[in-house]
């Protein structure tokens, strides 16, 4: 067993320094490289195959909700994007723009999509004509370019990967409706696929995103206490309507503006993989989303009918699942420590005396634990482990967030929490930007949202001590 321990060495302690042991997962795991390009990622192939199979998921429940993937380009006019003024103010920092073509300028430069709103407007403003035209459900999956000043791998990046739905409606009560309907497809997915429990709500007037009326959001928490907003949903009201001009005529052959929205869900998501389920020994990924799902380790390969029945396994469990046979000349010490590195939800191994008696050994990445599966039955077996292994999984994750959320009646209170006690803190807001200013100086902590149920824990505000009566949960955040 020296080889393990020589590798899971490699891998610093979580509760030692959480920052390295993060980066030390993404590499050793083989997720990403380091570009050329300061601030951007190279996925590599078990990086992007999480990715995929996060698209896999997430593109069928779009589409289940009668949603359509198109394709923008990847550069904005400047003129098109001072169209809507908040919008391009909240972006301004963040835009890397092209100003050459070959060796000649640009009459106009062009703006590397941060976000694709404004190229969608235009679009619309175009094909929008009637009310039988609406709604325009649309979605796309592409990568976008934020000028960050400080990054980290798959949490904040230059350039990173995610969709973006805009939706065109007839009404306001529609655009709404789309908006918290889709809020909900990304807490089901973080729970179904992900394995990772979501706190829903809406976002403060200062946190919300530039040009939206309001913005709902998804908050996960990390295993060191952390936040990290999960994806995002907005309306837009018809604010980007009036300035792109999309109207159509309505049933009384009225002139009206449309209502807009907006979600995304980036390879932020990979990221919260990582922090909210690995341990000590590198990842742990839920069974829906994992590159592999089911690696078969031959003990003792040399020995008569090893191989082969391994390799029977693989073909009868590949029919539904992402199934391999290590049959490489590794030692098996060796094997078992490289997928437990890269979180593979379950082992098999099958040997000369497993052989005799019709089963295998299955053993959980998530746990640890050890079970015999009769051959026979390999099929249902299997299948029942990975289902098991996901609700596990989400239980755990669901006891330490809701461990790990504590209530303040005042301010020296929520400081006390926020300093001591890693987690997120519900306290009250008197609705002033100032309060929630005044808070996030002394304690580092934003408002990560207002929840949905808003059943108060006190009468005053944390930040002032004056009447307060909307219920914020405040946590430090990536």
């Amino acid at each position: 067993m020296a080889e393990k321990e020589k590798k899971v060495e490699a891998i610093t302690a979580m509760n030692d320094d959480f920052t390295q042991w993060y980066t030390d997962v993404v590499l050793k795991a083989e997720l990403i490289d380091y570009s050329a390009v300061k601030g951007c990622m190279i996925l590599r192939p078990y990086g992007f195959a999480i990715w995929e199979n996060i698209q896999k998921g997430l593109d069928y429940l779009f589409k289940a909700t009668g949603h359509e993937n198109v394709a923008m380009p990847m550069f904005i006019p400047e003129s098109l994007l001072q169209k809507e003024k908040d919008h391009v103010e909240g972006f301004a920092p963040e835009v890397a723009w092209v100003t050459h073509g070959g060796s000649e300028q640009l009459a106009e430069r062009l703006c590397v999509r941060p976000t694709s709103e404004t190229l969608f407007c235009d679009h619309y403003a175009r094909i929008i004509q009637s009310w039988r035209d609406l709604p325009k459900l649309y979605n796309q999956w592409v990568s976008v370019v934020r000028w960050e000043k400080t990054t980290r791998p798959f949490l904040r990046s230059t350039e990173f990967y995610w969709q973006e739905g805009h939706t065109a409606h007839a009404t306001a009560e529609e655009a709404v409706e789309e908006t918290l309907r889709m809020l909900q497809v990304y807490a089901d997915f973080y729970r179904d696929y992900l394995a990772i429990p979501v706190i829903r709500g809406q976002k403060t007037e200062s946190e919300k995103f530039a040009g939206a009326v309001n913005t709902y959001t998804v908050e996960a928490m990390m295993h060191d206490g952390k936040a990290l907003q999960s994806a995002t949903s907005h309306y837009f009201g018809d604010g980007f309507a009036r300035a792109f001009d999309i109207q159509y005529a309505d049933k009384n052959n009225q002139l009206q503006y449309v209502h807009q929205t907006s979600w995304g869900l980036s390879t932020r998501s990979v990221g919260a993989i990582i922090m909210v389920h690995g341990d000590d020994e590198g990842l742990v990924l839920p069974p829906r989303v994992a590159p592999l799902q089911v690696v078969i380790i031959p003990i003792a390969a040399h020995k008569p009918g090893v191989l082969d029945q391994a390799e029977q396994m693989r073909q009868r469990l590949s029919d539904n699942l992402r199934v391999k046979v290590d049959s490489s000349d590794k030692m098996p010490g060796w094997k078992f420590s490289e997928y437990e590195m890269k979180g593979v939800p379950l082992r098999l191994e099958i040997g000369p005396r497993d052989l005799q008696n019709g089963q295998c050994v299955a053993v959980r990445r998530d746990t640890g634990e050890k079970s015999v599966l009769p051959l026979a039955d390999l099929e249902r077996a299997v299948d029942a482990l990975l289902d098991q292994i996901h609700a596990s999984m989400y239980d755990k994750a669901l006891e330490s967030l809701n461990s790990r959320v504590y209530t303040a009646v005042s301010g020296q209170e929520m400081a006390s929490l926020l300093s001591s006690k890693p987690g997120f803190v519900k306290g009250m807001w008197c609705g002033r930007e100032s309060c929630e200013d005044k808070i996030k100086a002394e304690t580092g902590a934003t408002s990560r949202c207002l929840p949905f149920d808003q059943t108060p824990v006190a009468e005053t505000c944390v930040g002032c001590g004056e009447p307060a009566d909307k219920l914020v949960i405040w946590g430090k955040a990536y």
